[in-house]
Order: structure tokens, then C-alpha cells, then sequence
């Protein structure tokens, strides 16, 4: 269905090519993985599927890509459209209607479908993906996980024969993604849609896939079985490092897979437990929110919420997609609605309001990195946002570029923002308001596009925040960073916080929200490799 014959993508001639020399075929009905570091190609290989690369992309391809009997080199995206669809990173940049309702249907429109094609087709996507409720509300009001669903399903409903998919659980709660992949899994296996799609968070889409195509960065796709490719490669979801840690070959795959190989490894585990958490000295406010209220028409996003965010403490906020997380930041930033509450953040210049501040003052009490982060960059170059964030905010020369480097080393400093994957903007982005240094900081799905070692970096980087004496709180569907990060983990349903305790008093109650090592070592309350590790180590050291 889709070959590459050694293909050569170039978007300057004296830099490294993202696909170097690519020789794969991807038949009809296969799920097909692209797994990679953050800037390693990924996106550039799933364009080149529909002639993105270089009808419009710009750069030069050597060798030739054919899609259906059809070569990219002389058919344009308009001529593979009723072939392909093709879902990217940001969703709301895709758009090109107002409504759900009418995104869903303007592709078919284009392919000139009957009006009786069509809507049978929006009502069947709008329950495959559990969006009817959704059908009339305008698209920018949709919380990204919505957008997101809506994005694939305005593709869906033109069914096509190639579906090509960049991160397209990213901004999705963990039930929300296995409905989504559970759509697209029956999509191949019921209709024998090929599907090609990338994906930093392998643990949940890897159980589903045929093959794996691994980027290591230097132009080359590591191509095979995904439990023989993760064998050798630097990222890897815990389950796979759970696996490695154990000697079990071949790895698995799926939690059902490592529970039924688990037994030895539970039962060396059995006398020990993880450490208890560091007890905290007494608690410092850093932020106070009494009954705080936003409200859009027809809906109550945040229904008099009290939150208290301590110094030094992070603070993971989670729940399902549309639950009011992103309207909560906004809110207590300054910088979105709020029709009721108050906010008071206490620090060295006393207790203050953020929305009673200037925007660059506000910004130095609390800073939000929002879910798309292109929101906050302006500039024409990298180094031009990092020389401004510096000079706004009164910082060391190097600052925020040294922030940056943590995060993703090597971004060329001549690079325009826009020419950024996701994961590399999001990363200018959390650099760039980081150099304020506020008190508190909120980040909203700030892993988005990022890979397994860039949030280890990431982690680091918010531990290191929290133990100079700042306030985090990071909204995110990811429970594996959580496990990883969080002091405390807030879960919020309908504008209102349902649960609030420890990372793993909240993780270990909810199966929806228990991280991969939970689940393969129940009832014991491991969360992370990491804690396995260590009291392996521990019972290999002498008393």
C-alpha cells in the first residue's frame, strides 16, 4: 500500500537529512508504529506519505514514495486525498469550519458525497468517538482533548484507505485514547484500513501494533517486530523497562502479557515496599483560590473550586478531557475568565491578585505554559526568543537557553518557532517562561510531543523548580509521568475536584489512572521502574 524507495528528504542542503537513504513497504491492513526522539523525523516521514514533503513543506525528496500505485512526485496532497487522511500534531490549526458538526462533514463535501452519505456518516464518527454531545459546539471552545477527536473524525468520515495519525492520543485522558485507538484498531482489522502512526507514548499503542519504525536521528528508520526493535533502542515505555529490569524475552508488549510472567518478580518483591515519601516540612502557602468560577455560554467550566498550592510542592492535575483543568490554570493565572473566587498568591513581594496585575507582572507571580505553546512565541528565531525572554524579565544572559537545553540540546538558535516540531516548541515555550522564575508555575499538557528521555530531562527540571521553593502544577493525561513527578495528584469531573491526596494514594485507587507498573505488580503499591529497581538493588546489597 506504501513504499519508500530509497527515499532522501533535505530542508537545506548543508544540514543532516531527517530520512536518509529509506527503503520500507507498509501493506494494506497493517498498523504500522513511527516511534522516535523528539525531532528525529517522525513528522517528516508521515508527510512525505501524502506529498506534504515537499509539495508543501518546501526542502527536496530523492528516491520516491508511492501510496497506492500513485507517486508522490506527481500527485499533490488534492490528488491522494480520497486515499489519505492525515491527522497532525495541533488540531485546531487543521480547522476550517466553525461547528463539530460541520468539520465532520466538510471533507466529504469536498469529495462531493450525497447529503445522505454524509450525514449517516457524521452520525456513526460522532458515536465511534463518543462526541455526539459535541456536535454543535463552535470548535474553539472544545477543550484540546476534544479538538482532538473531532480532528480524527472529520478524517474518518471520508474512509479513507491510508490513515495516517502524528500523536493522536496526545492530548487525550487515558480513557479517551482507548477509545480512540480501539476505534482505529477496528478500523484495521474490521476494514483493512492501513494506518501509520506516530506516537511518544508507547505504552499505549504498542499492544496494537504490527510493526515498529524507529527513528534513532541520523536519517535511518529501524524497521521490524515491536518487541524485537524495542530490544535495542534508548526509548522504551515502562513496561518494556520493567521487562528488561526482569530478563524477560521476548519483552511484552501489554499488561496482560507482563501480569502472567510477573509471579517470580512479585514475589521477590513481596518483603519490600517503595519508600515512603520524604515528609514534608511544615506547609508554606504559595498559593491560596476560594470558590473560583468560570463560566463559557452553556456551560459551567470550573463550579467553585478551592485550591491550595504549597512551596515546594508538585501538584499533578488530572481528570477526563473537558473536566475544567485548563479553565482552572487560566483562572488562577489571571490571564482567562473568571466570574467568581478569589486567587492570592503570597511571595517575596507580598499577597497579590494576578489579575489585578499587568500582564508582565502577573507573569512573574505565576507562569502558564498553555497547550499550544505557539501562543507564546513571536519572535523570528529561537535565539530571538531566548535574547527577549532574558531581557523581559531581568535574567542573566543564557538563561532561558540554558533552560532550553535541558529539555531538548541542540536546537539551532537560527531555527524560526514555527518550524519547530510540537515537542520542540513546547519545550521554547516552558524555557521562555521559566526565566521569569515565578513563584508559581502552571503547566498545561506540557509533555505533549516530547520523548521517554526528554521527560526525564522534563522531570528533573520540575524536581529541580520544586526544591528551589517554587509551586508546580502540571494538568496532564500522562500517568506515567505523574508516577514519575507528582507529590500530589487533584482530579477534577465537571468543573468540580472529585479526589486530592498523594500520587499514590489517588494512582492506586483508580484503574484508569494506575501507571503500567501498577498494574502488572497489584495489589503491591509499586508505581515506577525505577522504585523496582532500587529495591531490587537493595536486596542484592549485603545487611
Amino acid at each position: 500500500m506504501i513504499t519508500f524507495d530509497r527515499v532522501t528528504v533535505r530542508y537545506a542542503e548543508d544540514g543532516p537529512p531527517p530520512l536518509r537513504d529509506v527503503t520500507l513497504t507498509v501493506e494494506e491492513g497493517e498498523l504500522c508504529l513511527v516511534a522516535g526522539r523528539t525531532g528525529a523525523g517522525k513528522s517528516t516521514l508521515l508527510r512525505a506519505i501524502n506529498g506534504l514533503v515537499p509539495h508543501f513543506t518546501g526542502g527536496t525528496l530523492h528516491g520516491s514514495v508511492t501510496v497506492d500505485g500513485r507517486d508522490t512526485r506527481r500527485h499533490p496532497p488534492r490528488d491522494l486525498a480520497d486515499v489519505v487522511g492525515v491527522v497532525g500534531q495541533d488540531p485546531l490549526s487543521g480547522f476550517v469550519t466553525d461547528t463539530v458538526e460541520e468539520e465532520l462533514a466538510y471533507g466529504m463535501e469536498q469529495l462531493s458525497l450525497p447529503p445522505a452519505v454524509m450525514r449517516k456518516r457524521v452520525e456513526e464518527t460522532l458515536d465511534l468517538l463518543g462526541i455526539a454531545e459535541l456536535r454543535n459546539r463552535p470548535l474553539r471552545t472544545l477543550s484540546g482533548g476534544q479538538q482532538q477527536r473531532v480532528a480524527i473524525g472529520a478524517v474518518l468520515t471520508s474512509h479513507p484507505r491510508v490513515l495516517v495519525l502524528d500523536e493522536p492520543t496526545s492530548a487525550l485522558d487515558p480513557t479517551a485514547a482507548e477509545d480512540v485507538l480501539a476505534a482505529v484498531t477496528r478500523l484495521v482489522h474490521d476494514l483493512g484500513v492501513t494506518v501509520v502512526l506516530a506516537e511518544h507514548r508507547l505504552e499505549r499503542v504498542m499492544q496494537y501494533a504490527d510493526r515498529l519504525l524507529y527513528l534513532p536521528g541520523d536519517g535511518r528508520v529501524v524497521d521490524g517486530p515491536p518487541a524485537t526493535v524495542l530490544t535495542g533502542v534508548e526509548l522504551a515505555p515502562p513496561l518494556v523497562e520493567l521487562g528488561r529490569l526482569a530478563g524477560w524475552d521476548p519483552l511484552p508488549l501489554s499488561v496482560r502479557d507482563a501480569r502472567r510472567r510477573a509471579a517470580e518478580l512479585r514475589g521477590r518483591l513481596a518483603e519490600g515496599a517503595p519508600p515512603a515519601p520524604t515528609p514534608a516540612p511544615e506547609p508554606t502557602a504559595a498559593l491560596s483560590a476560594r470558590k473560583v468560577v468560570v463560566r463559557y455560554p452553556g456551560t459551567v467550566a470550573v463550579a467553585g473550586v478551592d485550591l491550595d498550592l504549597q512551596v515546594g510542592q508538585v501538584v499533578a492535575l488530572m481528570g477526563r478531557n473537558g473536566s475544567g483543568k485548563s479553565s482552572l490554570l487560566w483562572a488562577v493565572q489571571g490571564s482567562g475568565p473568571r466570574q467568581g473566587g478569589t486567587v492570592t498568591v503570597t511571595g517575596s513581594a507580598g499577597s497579590v491578585d494576578p489579575k489585578s496585575l499587568p500582564a508582565h507582572q502577573a507573569r512573574r507571580q505565576v507562569g502558564l505554559v498553555p497547550q499550544t505553546p505557539g501562543d507564546l512565541l513571536y519572535l523570528e528565531t529561537v535565539d530571538g526568543e531566548c535574547h527577549q525572554a532574558d531581557k523581559e524579565t531581568e535574567a542573566a544572559a543564557g538563561t532561558c537557553r540554558a533552560l532550553l537545553d535541558q529539555l531538548t540540546p541542540g536546537l539551532p538558535g537560527d531555527r524560526h518557532p514555527r518550524d519547530l516540531s510540537e515537542g520542540q516548541r513546547l519545550a521554547l515555550a516552558l524555557a521562555v517562561q521559566l526565566t521569569a522564575a515565578p513563584p508559581v508555575v502552571l503547566l498545561d499538557e506540557p509533555t505533549r510531543g516530547l520523548d521517554y528521555l526528554a521527560k526525564r530531562q522534563f522531570v528533573s527540571l520540575v524536581r529541580g523548580l520544586a526544591a528551589d521553593g517554587r509551586s508546580v502544577v502540571v494538568a496532564t493525561h500522562d500517568v506515567e509521568l505523574v508516577a514519575a513527578l507528582a507529590d500530589r495528584v487533584i482530579v477534577m469531573a465537571d468543573g468540580e475536584i472529585v479526589a486530592d491526596g498523594t500520587t499514590a494514594e489517588v494512582m492506586l485507587a483508580s484503574p484508569a489512572f494506575a501507571p503500567q507498573v501498577a498494574k502488572v505488580l497489584a495489589p503491591a503499591p509499586w508505581l515506577t521502574v525505577d522504585q523496582v529497581a532500587a529495591a531490587l538493588v537493595a536486596q542484592r546489597e549485603p545487611a
